[in-house]
């Protein structure tokens, strides 16, 4: 059940990035305030927390989830398909 809810929190804070970024674009003329950077930064804190407990509740490190990331996209930036469809391209 907190796998769950941790994963839900991911997608949540993530939706209110996207929301503040909505309105930056939409209202703002995509002119971001000292203001909006620092509730970005919040919101982008709080997906990141998530994120880290969700990897500790399945039992993988944060540094591990992220090297292996960079891992993978340099393999496809070597094989030069970073843009493309596909989770295994």
């Amino acid at each position: 059940m907190t796998k769950t809810i941790w994963a839900m929190g991911v997608a949540g804070e993530a939706g209110e990035v996207v929301e503040k970024w909505k309105k930056i674009v939409a209202y703002k003329s995509g002119k971001i305030s000292a203001e909006d950077l620092g509730e970005l930064k919040k919101e982008l804190g709080d997906v990141v927390w998530y994120i880290a407990v969700l990897a500790d509740s399945l039992g993988l490190e944060l540094e591990d989830v992220m090297q292996t990331n960079v891992k993978k996209l340099a393999d496809r930036k070597k094989r030069q398909v970073i843009k493309g469809a596909g989770d295994n391209r």
